[in-house]
């Protein structure tokens, strides 16, 4: 049993009642960011962020390895904090967001690296292109929000990968290919209150 120990601590459910098998948490989407980096002619590494995304992670206590996390991102809610920019970024030189309206990332597997981290495998689709690609995570915390009074747990992620791969591949090379992608999450336990844990 003492296997299970980590991977119960990366996902925070060491305090969860024993009869609860499967553990489900949905984004608290004002405390979760999907971010990304590319570099910019050299210059800087220019930050960009998604809004509108839907999706939960989800921890199974029997079978450990058949934990998961699906997330489907809209392409259209880009943000680069400006407005042409963003322009640019939704036509067919980038994410060609009317015929790519949305983007996904289906887990396949987890790797438990310590007692508050892990490797989670999937698959990400971009561009109607899937590619294998490790988010690698930290548990942050996880506990009663002090002020709603639901379990929550957090988490940080962090992966690199090249648009080219995707077929994204205006501006190269002046325009980076590698493009660090950054997660900050927080996730509800699906069925509200805490009561007396």
């Amino acid at each position: 049993m003492r296997f299970l120990f980590p991977l119960l601590t990366v996902f925070a459910l060491i305090s969860v009642p024993a009869h609860a098998q499967i553990e489900r948490y949905t984004f608290d989407k004002a405390h979760t960011q999907i971010l990304f980096f590319v570099d910019h002619l050299g210059f800087s590494m220019s930050q960009g962020e998604f809004h509108n995304y839907d999706g939960f992670f989800e921890f199974n206590r029997g079978e450990p390895e058949k934990s998961k996390v699906e997330v489907t991102i809209k392409t259209d809610s880009i943000d680069m904090d400006h407005e042409k920019w963003n322009d640019h970024m939704k036509n067919d030189d980038f994410f060609k967001v009317d015929e790519f309206p949305e983007m996904t990332f289906k887990s396949t597997g987890i790797e438990v690296t310590g007692d508050d981290t892990a490797n989670i495998m999937g698959d990400l689709t971009i561009l109607g292109v899937t590619k294998p690609v490790t988010l690698k995570t930290v548990h942050n915390k996880s506990g009663v929000h002090p002020f709603n009074q639901k379990f929550v747990a957090g988490l940080s992620a962090t992966t690199t990968v090249k648009r080219s791969d995707f077929g994204m591949t205006y501006g190269l090379p002046m325009i980076g290919d590698d493009i660090e992608i950054r997660l900050e999450v927080e996730g509800f336990r699906e069925g509200g209150e805490v009561v007396n844990e």
